[in-house]
């Protein structure tokens, strides 16, 4: 599965997307799969500068596969087009996208001051937009800055041995959770994903951080392994946000966390906030856990800058 909010670039054209919604097929081009791809920061600024300056032809082209519904942003063309489920992906007219899909590639933001009547779902709509640029020490992160705070204040708080990370992509949120535990002089990451090639070297490189590859719910047994009967212990799930495997990892994980101790679910605000991604998704399987697990509530006292990327993804352990 394609997920979400990941970059691919193709190796024969360099042409550039990034998915907007994820679907069952695997992106190609050129007769080739497509790889994940991390920018650096030269690649970044160009990228910006040419949107600005207009040399992308205007906006961003946006592409949908027919058979699976996948949709992806083209940041930088190519000579071929994008396809995935062995077709070429169509590119999606404006005229044919709804409010929730239309202009999400503007290369300018409007000013806030000029717009404080918008709609809140305009406003989610600018800042997903944002985020796959998103960087954390020059490396993608893709990270509600919002979300993030609250977690330094969640680590602050209870100083945690352990935080394992389901999801890392290219590692970027994973080493600003390792710079926290450094300022609080204790602390180590268990990074989880299927894969980490594409993990930068600061974060492959932080002492503090201990990269575990493979399935999550298979690989809990390697990650119980690394885990003190008295660390305590806090989860961010982080993967695929499909509905079984959200439930899956919280159902696997959540015997880890700590009393007092959080199991925090990204991208939660999948159709509940912004329409991309899995529907069902977390925010359901959340739902359902909650209602399997009376030993957990979800805090919503950590939503307090309203904005977030977690509705009802705080989810504390009371007992």
């Amino acid at each position: 599965m394609i997920e979400r909010l990941q970059m691919f670039a193709c190796g024969a054209c360099a042409q550039r997307v990034v998915v907007l919604r994820g679907g069952a097929g695997e992106l190609s081009c050129c007769d080739r799969a497509m790889m994940l791809h991390q920018e650096n920061p030269q690649e970044a600024a160009e990228r910006r500068r040419a949107a600005i300056e207009g040399a992308l032809g205007g906006k961003i082209g946006i592409c949908a596969c027919e058979t699976c519904g996948s949709m992806v942003v083209v940041l930088r063309r190519g000579a071929g087009l994008p396809a995935c489920c062995s077709r070429a992906m169509q590119v999606v007219k404006e005229d044919a996208l709804d409010e929730t899909q239309a202009d999400r590639t503007a290369a300018k933001p409007p000013t806030m001051e000029h717009n404080l009547s918008m709609p809140v779902k305009a406003v989610l709509r600018i800042m997903q937009d944002r985020q796959p640029i998103t960087t954390y020490f020059g490396i993608n992160t893709q990270k509600s800055p919002l979300d993030f705070w609250v977690y330094q204040e969640i680590l602050y708080e209870l100083k945690p041995d352990v935080v394992i990370e389901i999801g890392n992509a290219y590692g970027g949120s994973t080493l600003a959770l390792a710079h926290l535990f450094d300022h609080m002089g204790k602390g180590r990451l268990l990074a989880v994903d299927v894969q980490h090639e594409t993990i930068a070297p600061l974060a492959r490189q932080h002492p503090r951080i201990t990269l575990i590859t493979g399935d999550a719910c298979a690989s809990f047994p390697a990650v119980r392994e690394q885990i003190a009967a008295t660390d305590t212990v806090l989860v961010i799930e982080d993967s695929s946000h499909t509905y079984e495997n959200t439930l899956n990892v919280l159902r696997a994980f959540c015997p880890l966390v700590t009393v007092g101790s959080y199991l925090i679910v990204e991208d939660s605000n999948c159709h509940h906030g912004v329409d991309i991604g899995p529907f069902p998704g977390p925010y359901e399987a959340i739902l359902d856990f909650l209602k399997e697990n009376p030993d957990f509530e979800a805090d919503r006292s950590r939503e307090s800058f309203f904005i977030t990327w977690n509705p009802m993804g705080y989810i504390r352990r009371t007992r």
